[in-house]
């Protein structure tokens, strides 16, 4: 989370705007910023999801949000971000003619903190963020996607999301790739680096893989 991002909240929140000492002392006097560090920084779902499925927080960069819009550049139509954090990919979506915009998270401090970004950009009630564990939620009807994950869920992710995509979805990864999808397209360096991935190519790689294997 960004500390600007989480001393301004905080600050809203008791009525008045502190620096970065107003929300040390906020946090000593009443316990309340300190938790929303805690519970922002653990793993989301902690008691929810199983070990191997948890992800960490990890606020996205103005970079690897503009380089997501970059691979989802002249789509349109549903847009959901997996495990969506803040909220700044769904806004950003959401800004750039994405609806709806829908991000799942089921951290609920940074769904309040999701909601209160959406009410400062004055978008709140037009971008949606519901607290739902990702796995369990139906993406027949989603035709971009947008994920910022650990590798070791990204295999068993593949999984449901070619079960349950449309042919016509892009699939955007930011940070790692799929380890067993090929990329359309790829841009950026480093830990700005994203990848997006369109499913009717994948399912046809996979038709292709599974004609040519021996008997």
């Amino acid at each position: 989370m960004d500390p600007d991002d989480l001393a301004e909240l905080a600050g809203e929140l008791q009525g008045k705007t502190v620096g970065g000492w107003g929300l040390v002392q906020l946090a000593a006097g009443t316990g309340f910023a300190a938790y929303v560090v805690w519970a922002a920084v653990l793993m989301p779902g902690f008691r929810r999801v199983p070990l191997r499925l948890q992800v960490p927080y990890v606020p996205s960069s103005a970079k690897q949000v503009e380089n997501v819009m970059s691979l989802l550049k002249g789509r349109s139509g549903k847009m959901v971000d997996l495990g969506s954090g803040d909220g700044r990919i769904v806004l950003e979506a959401y800004k750039r003619g994405f609806s709806p915009a829908v991000g799942y998270e089921l951290n609920p401090w940074l769904l309040r903190l999701s909601n209160y970004r959406a009410w400062r950009a004055g978008c709140y009630g037009k971008v949606f963020y519901q607290q739902q564990d990702l796995w369990k939620v139906n993406l027949s009807d989603c035709y971009n996607v947008s994920v910022f994950l650990a590798p070791s869920v990204l295999p068993q992710l593949a999984t449901k999301l070619l079960a349950e995509l449309p042919d016509e979805a892009r699939v955007v990864s930011g940070r790692v790739p799929f380890p067993t999808w090929m990329p359309t397209t790829i841009v950026g360096e480093g830990l700005n680096r994203s990848w997006a991935y369109d499913i009717k190519t994948i399912r046809q790689t996979g038709r292709n893989k599974l004609e040519r294997s021996p008997e």
